[in-house]
C-alpha cells in the first residue's frame, strides 16, 4: 500500500480496537463478577489480533458512500465480534478441532470447551446489542444491519458453510460447485455483509448491491489463498496450525486444482472484485487492499 492508504488502514484498525476496548468496559468490574470467566474468554479471543479486514471494509465502504466514522464504528465492532465468535466455534473439538488461533492457544484450550462455547455465544449476542444501542444511526439502519448480520451468520451464511464443511472429512471429494458454495457461505457471506453494512451506515442503500459483488468475489479469493497458505506456509507465519487441511484429509480448492491454478483463480476473482467497484468513487484504498490480500503470506 502507498503511504496514505497504509495510514488509513492502520487508522481503521486502531479505531475498531479502541471501540472494542470501550465495549469491554461494559463487562468489567462490578458489572461482571460471577461471570468473569466467560468475559475473560470473550476478550481473550477478541483481543488476540488478526487482520481486522471485515471492520476495515465496513469503515471504508461507509467512507466512500459519504458517511462519517461515527456512523459505522459500532457496526464495525459488531462485525468483528461475529467473526471472532465464528472462529471460537470453528476451533472447538466438535468442529475443526484446532488448538492454535492467531498465534495463541485456541479459546477452548485456554478456558475449556464449555466456556469457549459460551464465549462465542456471548460475542454473537453482544454484537446485536451494541448495534441496537448505537445512538449514531437511525432505527431503520439498525434493522437493516441486524438483518445483514443475521443472514451472514445463519443457515445461508456461516452456519450453512460450516455444516457443509463438517461433511468434508478424510476421503471426501467435493465438486467445484459444492466447494465454492461452502466458501461463499462460510467466508464470503460475512465479508460481503461487511461491505453492504458500510454502505447502509452511510445511507447508501443502492450502493450496497454493488458492494455485495465486490465482497463475494473478494471473500472467495480470500478463502482460496487461505487454502494455498495452509499448504505452503508455516505455523509460525500463519499463527495457526499449518497443513491441517491435508492432515484431516479435507478437500480444498488448492488440493483439487493445485497451487498454480488456484493462484490464477484467486487473481481472477480479485480482478472481478475490483471491477465491481466501478460504481463507486475514490476506490484507490480498496483496490490496493484487494491486491494486498491476494499477495498476503498469512
Amino acid at each position: 500500500m502507498n503511504e496514505i492508504n497504509e495510514k488509513r488502514f492502520n487508522s481503521y484498525i486502531e479505531s475498531v480496537n479502541d471501540a472494542l476496548e470501550k465495549y469491554r468496559e461494559l463487562f468489567s468490574g462490578e458489572n461482571a463478577v460471577y461471570q468473569k470467566k466467560v468475559v475473560d474468554a470473550m476478550w481473550y479471543s477478541l483481543s488476540a489480533g488478526g487482520k481486522r479486514i471485515r471492520p476495515v471494509l465496513v469503515q471504508e465502504f461507509c467512507r466512500i458512500s459519504g458517511g462519517s466514522p461515527s456512523d459505522c464504528i459500532a457496526a464495525a465492532s459488531a462485525v468483528e465480534m461475529i467473526h471472532t465468535f465464528s472462529l471460537i466455534h470453528d476451533d472447538l473439538p466438535c468442529m475443526d478441532d484446532d488448538d492454535l488461533r492467531r498465534g495463541k492457544p485456541s479459546c477452548h484450550k485456554q478456558f475449556g470447551e464449555a466456556i469457549a462455547l459460551l464465549a462465542g455465544d456471548a460475542l454473537e449476542n453482544t454484537a446485536f446489542e451494541i448495534i441496537s444501542d448505537d445512538s449514531n444511526i437511525s432505527d431503520e439502519k439498525k434493522v437493516r444491519i441486524i438483518r445483514e448480520l443475521s443472514s451472514a451468520t445463519g443457515v445461508f451464511g456461516m452456519i450453512g458453510g460450516q455444516t457443509i464443511d463438517m461433511e468434508n472429512i478424510k476421503g471426501a471429494v467435493f465438486s467445484d460447485s459444492k466447494l465454492l458454495s461452502m466458501y461463499s457461505m462460510k467466508t464470503s457471506a460475512l465479508i460481503s455483509a461487511s461491505c453492504r453494512i458500510g454502505c447502509i451506515c452511510a445511507g447508501d442503500y443502492d450502493g450496497a448491491a454493488r458492494a455485495s459483488e465486490y465482497g463475494e468475489n473478494l471473500g472467495t479469493a480470500f478463502q482460496i489463498i487461505d487454502d494455498i497458505l495452509d499448504i505452503i506456509s508455516t505455523e509460525d507465519n500463519l499463527g495457526k496450525t499449518a497443513g491441517s487441511d491435508e492432515k484431516s484429509g479435507k478437500c480444498t480448492y488448492a488440493a483439487l486444482h493445485g497451487i498454480d491454478d488456484s493462484v490464477k483463480q484467486a487473481r481472477k476473482l480479485s480482478d472481478a472484485a475490483k471491477k465491481a467497484l466501478d460504481g463507486f468513487e475514490d476506490t484507490d484504498f480498496l483496490l490496493e487492499l484487494t491486491d494486498m490480500l491476494l499477495r498476503r503470506k498469512k
